[in-house]
């Protein structure tokens, strides 16, 4: 670490909990995030700015007007960029010694089998029910730990998935994949601005709670915000030994 990384990180390096070896930690570290909307703009600026030395974005949608009320990595002048390529540039801006990978084909099982291994972990940012069991499915065949958040109207929710650990759960324990779930989006529905901030926030802290490997981060709990009265109230949860995804006889 030369002088430039030592004052920049400075701040970091002054808590005992990180020092320059944790500040070291972060920067040889790799983070999957996919979705770059409201929840991955948040996320994806702080793990950058933090200092995690490689992120890889992944988002097939491109900025549009109606993104700018919360997606605070975009700009008026990038509208109709890919998401991942204005996320991308303003990381870049904020800190040019992060090494970025950019997809912009939507993810799907494939592309997560090949660009999930090299990462240390996965924040799943996205808005979709399936898509999330996808991430969720990729990181229980790789053994990567899970970051997943979400926000919608005034309510958000956020977790950590890591079935590394014996007893805690995938995203598929608390959220059968086969439910009959009503597909949503904030087009239709709304979101208020700061939720999206709030969370992808409060996914960047766990990311880096669990690459320091200090800490507690949110496993085994749900939890979730009311943005309406800032309340926060939590879950616990547990893994589902009859889960689809996760139990032993449903992995090869």
């Amino acid at each position: 670490m030369d002088d430039h990384e030592l004052l920049r990180y400075s701040r970091h390096i002054l808590l005992n909990e990180i020092g320059i070896e944790g500040q070291q930690r972060l920067g040889s570290s790799h983070v999957l995030v996919v979705g770059l909307g409201g929840l991955g703009c948040a996320a994806a600026l702080y793990l950058g700015a933090a200092g995690v030395g490689r992120l890889t974005l992944v988002d097939h949608d491109r900025v549009d007007l109606t993104n700018l009320q919360r997606q605070i990595a975009h700009s008026t002048e990038r509208i109709g960029w890919h998401k991942v390529e204005s996320a991308a540039a303003s990381i870049r801006a904020l800190n040019p010694l992060v090494r970025l990978r950019l997809q912009t084909e939507q993810a799907d099982a494939a592309s997560l089998d090949r660009l999930l291994p090299p990462a240390d972990l996965a924040l799943d940012c996205t808005d979709g029910f399936a898509i999330r069991q996808l991430i969720n499915a990729a990181c229980v065949r790789h053994g990567r730990p899970l970051v997943s958040g979400a926000a919608l109207r005034f309510d958000g929710q956020l977790s950590v998935y890591d079935v590394r650990k014996a007893d805690s759960p995938c995203y598929a324990c608390v959220f059968p994949p086969l439910s009959q779930v009503e597909e949503t989006a904030c087009s239709t529905m709304g979101v208020f601005a700061p939720l999206v901030g709030l969370i992808g926030a409060a996914q960047a802290a766990d990311a880096l709670t669990v690459l320091l490997g200090r800490g507690q981060p949110l496993l085994r709990r749900l939890r979730m915000l009311d943005a309406r009265r800032m309340e926060w109230s939590e879950v616990r949860v547990a893994r589902n030994p009859a889960c689809p995804v996760c139990s032993p006889r449903s992995r090869p």
